[in-house]
């Protein structure tokens, strides 16, 4: 059997050297799922995206370079672009491991981006152990959280542990250990990321999602991640829905992205930015 071709694309930015790069694969319906694995990790991005099927419904499946993670945002949106570019622009639909996701593609001054909406979110409170070992993670403690917004573990797809950092130079600069934090999450059942937040203003927040899979520890941009953050926001009573955040995220490892949040009265949140190939 002959390997698909593998695209590279980076999603929430509109250069090559920015947002979340993702690995898409077109016409995978024959690859088998240690195959995807293998491939995933030769391509060594956070996620390579999987695409089986035609026409404008399609299956899609994604790999880290060491497992298969339930949805991941930044993949979906450079998917559905590279799509677009041989069934133009519209509506998708991609039937991932969490359920059916929408996806609209769009064109605009010569660049695409799409907008995808999530699986029904939900929210929950962090256990004290759990908060406890995200903060020993990241060497702080209960004083260095934004009292207006509590831990809480957010699901948009994949669960994420989501703490708010009152301080900005607190946020800048907490390290922490890559294999601690792989063991942390592969203990408690969380696929995808750590969600660290600072609010720069009512509707701009920043991100840091603690991601350590191979050579990466902190994912760029994460549209997984950003869809849990608008269902938590929401659930806190922290926006009137229907209300629009943006979120920086990447300035931290060297590519910024851009990822706008849109999160409505009830149901899915949509995240939408820009993908462009990488040379």
């Amino acid at each position: 059997m002959t390997r698909p071709e593998v695209q590279r694309w980076a999603a929430f930015t509109d250069r090559p050297d920015g947002g979340n790069p993702a690995g898409v694969v077109i016409g995978a319906d024959e690859l088998d799922a240690p195959e995807m694995q293998r491939i995933a990790a030769d391509v060594g991005y956070a996620e390579t995206a999987f695409i089986s099927g035609t026409g404008r419904r399609r299956g899609i499946r994604y790999f880290s370079p060491v497992a298969e993670v339930p949805f991941c945002g930044h993949a979906t949106v450079a998917s559905a672009v590279a799509l677009a570019g041989d069934l133009g622009d519209g509506l998708l639909t991609f039937d991932t491991p969490v359920g059916a996701v929408e996806i609209v593609a769009r064109s605009e001054s010569g660049r695409r981006s799409a907008a995808f909406t999530s699986v029904e979110p939900w929210v929950d409170s962090l256990t004290d152990a759990a908060l406890g070992a995200v903060l020993d993670l990241i060497g702080l403690d209960a004083a260095d959280l934004d009292p207006a917004h509590p831990p809480r573990l957010a699901y948009a797809g994949n669960r994420h542990p989501l703490v708010v950092l009152a301080d900005r130079v607190v946020f800048d600069t907490f390290t922490f250990d890559p294999s601690g934090a792989r063991t942390l999450m592969d203990a408690e059942a969380w696929p995808a990321t750590i969600i660290v937040l600072h609010a720069l203003g009512h509707d701009r927040w920043e991100a840091r999602n603690i991601f350590p899979v191979g050579a990466i520890t902190e994912d760029p941009a994460t549209g997984a991640a950003a869809a849990a953050t608008g269902a938590y926001l929401r659930a806190i009573g922290a926006v009137g829905p229907p209300a629009r955040i943006v979120i920086e995220q990447g300035r931290h490892v060297g590519r910024p992205g851009l990822l706008t949040v849109d999160i409505p009265a009830a149901g899915g949140i949509t995240v939408s930015g820009g993908a462009v190939p990488i040379d």
